[in-house]
């Protein structure tokens, strides 16, 4: 028994006094005495509890662990899609976040490369209150300044000249698939079965709707549910050769890559290798989409991740950071796609919400600057010295790689007893790959004191991997 309901919906008895005392400090069971009328009874109960919020446990002489509680009424509730780690976030701010214990955590996963601008921006929340308090919804029937306002920025800021706004990045994927199709269609009036299929690639991570599925190149996510979209070829990230063959000989309608993949492990395309994609959609007529869900807005040093390589795609697809913690995403086309795209082609009653783009816009401006940029540079390759110095001799790491402020730790054995013991020493990090990757998607902000803090735990905590 590990928490108590102080508020009976159901009378026990119509003689027990309601405000007794419940002592239920007890490893086993729980001891339940109540005075009435000069009788004692003594009970054991076994009860399915909630606790209101107006109990003071604390001057009652009660212990209780709310955490936990939330944990066990979960597992009640939620369908068993996540398997958690044992933590109850109560709240944040900046790069911390703390329990309902009280205790504190570095933050190293953002959301999963969410908030970029921590927890709890004043500037974002402002947005927040003042959108929330002037208009949250109302479809995409009607227009919106926010909106509007939005899309321009995103516009201005990219290869882009027209977006479409979705709710997270794998509904972004879903949109760049359609209108993949619909473009191969529409620039091919007489050809009875236009290209509709795809190219994607090894360790590839594009979502979990059915189509962004079938573009994710994992099994365990894809198998359950088969058979997902069909039509999609899988080709060794980073194999040249093999990427224009599959792309010259079949009916490509676009084809898939993450200029940097996360939940695939951390890996880097070359210049080489987005050269030859964009030839090869070129020379067939092919669409490129770059999926920058994660490695967009900021992550590697730079406002997108193409713009490194001057590699430009057709598509791409953004969603996390965004709205720094609200949920948005969005498909950038340009004209030459866009222009295909007709009314009721796609469409979406949330996307695009005043009370996202407001915040939205927030975060962009904040990133978008050329310093806050640098910055970012600068504190990853501080972060990947920090690694290499502190961790790069232990036996069980084999590489530390990526840019900007999104890191892989590869190991040679499961890195989940690693990420267990950080959590326990209060720092939170991801894994990825196939289990044995470190993924390290700090908050932006986060400066180099806690960087130092994040690698000294890690390097403390490498023993737990012997």
């Amino acid at each position: 028994m590990n928490s108590l309901n102080l508020s009976f919906t159901n009378s026990i008895s119509s003689v027990i006094d309601r405000p007794s005392l419940f002592k239920l400090t007890q490893p086993a069971k729980s001891l339940v005495r109540v005075c009435n009328d000069g009788r004692k009874i003594s009970a054991c109960l076994n009860l399915d509890v909630k606790v209101p919020d107006s109990v003071n446990f604390e001057k009652l002489g009660l212990e209780f662990d709310e955490g936990k509680d939330i944990m066990e009424r979960e597992k009640r509730v939620l369908v068993g899609t996540y398997d958690r780690a044992k933590i109850a976030i109560k709240s944040g701010k900046g790069c911390k976040l703390y329990d309902y214990e009280g205790r504190e955590y570095l933050d190293m996963t953002a959301g999963i490369a969410v908030n970029a601008l921590g927890h709890c921006d004043p500037d974002w929340v402002n947005a927040v209150v003042e959108q929330a308090n002037t208009l949250t919804h109302i479809s995409n029937i009607y227009y919106s300044k926010e909106q509007v306002e939005l899309a321009e920025r995103l516009v201005e800021s990219s290869f882009a000249d027209k977006v479409f706004f979705s709710n997270s990045g794998t509904e972004a994927n879903e949109a760049a698939i359609k209108f993949a199709r619909k473009f191969q269609r529409f620039t091919h009036p007489n050809v009875k079965e236009p290209a509709t299929d795809f190219i994607a690639f090894t360790n590839s991570f594009h979502g979990r709707t059915m189509g962004a599925l079938a573009l994710t190149s994992k099994e365990q996510y894809r198998a359950p549910h088969e058979p997902v979209m069909p039509g999609v070829t899988f080709v060794e990230y980073g194999n040249i050769e093999a990427a224009k063959e599959a792309i010259q000989r079949g009916k490509v309608a676009a084809v898939f890559v993450e200029p940097i993949q996360g939940e695939g492990g951390i890996y880097s395309a070359t210049l080489e290798f987005l050269q030859a994609l964009r030839t090869a959609c070129d020379d067939t007529g092919a669409l490129l989409v770059f999926d920058e869900v994660q490695c967009g807005l900021g992550r590697s040093g730079y406002l997108w991740a193409h713009e490194a390589y001057g590699v430009f795609p057709d598509i791409m697809t953004v969603a996390k950071p965004l709205a720094g913690g609200l949920p948005i995403g969005a498909a950038l086309l340009t004209n030459r796609v866009a222009s295909t795209i007709e009314f009721g082609n796609h469409g979406s009653t949330f996307a695009g919400e005043p009370l996202v783009c407001k915040p939205a816009l927030v975060v962009l401006e904040k990133i978008s600057k050329p310093q806050f940029l640098d910055d970012v540079s600068k504190k990853g390759q501080y972060l990947k010295q920090l690694l290499v110095q502190k961790m790069g001799a232990n036996k069980h790491v084999k590489e530390v790689r990526g840019v900007g402020l999104i890191v892989g730790i590869e190991l040679d054995v499961p890195a989940k007893p690693l990420v267990e013991a950080c959590a326990e020493s209060g720092l939170l990090i991801l894994i990825a790959g196939n289990g044995n990757v470190v993924r390290l998607v700090p908050p932006l902000i986060i400066s180099e004191h806690e960087l130092e803090h994040a690698a000294q735990i890690m390097s403390d905590k490498l023993s737990v991997l012997d």
